[in-house]
């Protein structure tokens, strides 16, 4: 009976250690994966703020709650269970719907960048004043997610695929909920640091006007800052996820400069780790930068071919 008992509590303990060894496991490959999506969280980051400018103070956290409540239902009840399938029966189809999220990311930092340039500017998202412009902002900047979300999915899956299928689920909804609470939280206390700023500002105490002061001239800085971060995140991701893939699917040119530019610093004494990282990186980037200043060009080029022709015809 005792031995029976032993043995009872050594198959226990062996279950525990093998559940523990798995949520390491799951962890794990969930901090990888959240780590790779890094350029497109920074990008949701800068982003979201915009659509709650103009707004009543009151209305800011809830507008982002319900923002942030569509991007997680984005996510887990549209975005997973498709990635999911896609990765169960057609796992060869992941590789061109990464690139073509990269593609996507490449476009957006180039276009950043043309904008910055010249001088155009996409139109601020409207203010919302009452229900339905409320609405109307919540659902526009739900929408512009979704892009983001599944990008952030498609890049954590890629990190994950070699994994057994439910593994790949469990890691996928950390990620969408981690990343989703991660950006939405920042993005709180973004918006609301001018509020507070504005409150010290015009307290009784030097010290705290002082650093009141500091907080709202400091809240454009800091979404400046985020904004070039992004890009430059996004270049490098959509780049290095490009490069990978042209790779992948034969054509190594791209792949093997970068690597030897990351060969090349890792050779360096001493700063071989950083410089071999920021060599490959720049590298990455550099490729995105072409990538997506090819994409703008070409969607700036049709409008103007499209009324051309139709002038034509007239």
């Amino acid at each position: 009976m005792a031995g029976g008992l032993v043995a009872l509590l050594d198959d226990i303990a062996a279950l525990v250690k093998l559940a523990a060894a798995s949520v390491d496991d799951v962890g794990a490959a969930a901090g990888r994966a959240s780590v790779k999506a890094t350029g497109v969280v920074v990008d949701d980051t800068a982003v979201t703020p915009r659509y709650v400018q103009g707004l009543a103070p009151e209305r800011e956290l809830p507008i982002i709650k319900r923002i942030a409540l569509g991007s997680l239902r984005n996510k887990i009840i549209v975005i997973l269970p498709v990635i999911l399938v896609l990765s169960q029966f057609v796992p060869w189809l992941l590789t061109p719907l990464l690139m073509i999220g990269g593609a996507y990311l490449c476009y957006e930092g180039a276009e950043r960048i043309w904008e910055a340039v010249s001088g155009h500017h996409e139109e601020k998202a409207p203010a919302a004043a009452d229900a339905n412009q409320e609405e109307t902002v919540v659902s526009g900047a739900v929408r512009t997610d979704f892009i983001l979300s599944a990008e952030i999915m498609v890049i954590a899956l890629d990190e994950v695929s070699h994994e057994p299928f439910w593994t790949r689920a469990v890691v996928l909804v950390i990620v969408a909920v981690a990343i989703t609470l991660l950006v939405y939280g920042v993005v709180g206390l973004i918006v609301k640091m001018d509020d507070l700023g504005l409150r010290l500002a015009a307290g009784r105490s030097g010290a705290l006007q002082r650093v009141g002061r500091l907080l709202v001239k400091g809240m454009p800085v800091l979404l400046q800052v985020l904004s070039t971060v992004g890009i430059v995140a996004m270049l490098w991701v959509g780049g290095h996820i490009l490069v990978a893939g042209f790779d992948e699917i034969g054509w190594p040119a791209p792949y093997a400069v970068v690597h030897h530019l990351e060969e090349a610093g890792h050779g360096v004494p001493g700063v071989g780790g950083i410089l071999g990282w920021l060599l490959g990186t720049i590298g990455s980037a550099v490729f995105g930068l072409v990538v997506g200043a090819l994409v703008v060009g070409l969607l700036h080029l049709l409008p103007r071919r499209r009324t051309a022709h139709e002038a034509s015809r007239s």
